[in-house]
């Protein structure tokens, strides 16, 4: 099923039948408009030297349209239900994954929201008290957004909704929260990698030294190199 439809009327009376936007394609606008409001964020963060106070905004906004985008699915479409989406690359297909990636864990849900739970925690920890490249806490908040959408996922419903599946290659389906947990995190290997050492790595080693640095208000910005 690709449409989301409202029929109104019975046996009483005329049935009319009224018929939305292709579930697909709103599914689409969002992520479109998802995108470029992000980029914005990012633009007008780099302009004004607030990284870490637009992102928190930016991971809210992944959250937001992950959680929007799952609804449109769940009201539209029962599970196994299939659309179109990006014809030759992509197909929507509802699917409930009790699990983890490739349905590893399935079933043990309250042990996938108690792991989830503490990384989601020490991510936030390291974004607000160590993190402070711009590439850094970026990558972080955008992982905690995409994480904080499947975790409500899996306290609400016991399950997270995928619908995204690929039509080019044998993959998983998977959801928007997915995207930026995986995006997120390669973004955070090259900081790691390239950045961290010359940036961030002398703040872990006043925490271990002094605990809270009394001159970090948890509001200051790291310009970009």
């Amino acid at each position: 099923m690709n449409d989301a439809a409202t029929v109104i009327g019975g046996a009483d009376g005329p049935t009319a039948i009224f018929v939305t936007r292709p579930v697909g394609a709103s599914a689409l606008t969002v992520f479109a408009l998802l995108l470029a409001v992000l980029a914005l964020l990012i633009l007008a963060a780099r302009l004004l030297r607030r990284d870490r106070t637009l992102a928190p905004l930016g991971a809210a906004l992944v959250a937001c349209a992950d959680r929007y985008v799952k609804l449109l699915v769940t009201l539209s479409m029962d599970p196994g239900d299939t659309g179109t989406l990006l014809p030759g690359l992509f197909r929507l297909e509802f699917v409930r994954n009790f699990g983890a990636a490739w349905s590893s864990l399935s079933g043990a849900r309250w042990l996938l929201v108690g792991v989830t739970a503490v990384g989601l925690g020490v991510l936030i920890f390291l974004v607000l008290r160590v993190v402070r490249h711009p590439l850094g806490v970026w990558s972080l908040w955008l992982v905690v957004g995409g994480g904080v959408g499947n975790l409500i996922d899996r306290v609400t419903r016991g399950y997270v909704v995928d619908m995204i599946a690929t039509e080019f290659i044998d993959f998983p389906v998977f959801n928007v929260a997915d995207i930026f947990v995986t995006c997120g995190t390669v973004a955070a290997a090259v900081y790691y990698l390239k950045y961290y050492e010359t940036h961030d790595a002398k703040n872990w080693e006043k925490k271990k030294a002094h605990g809270t640095d009394p001159s970090d208000n948890g509001t200051g910005d790291e310009q970009a190199p």
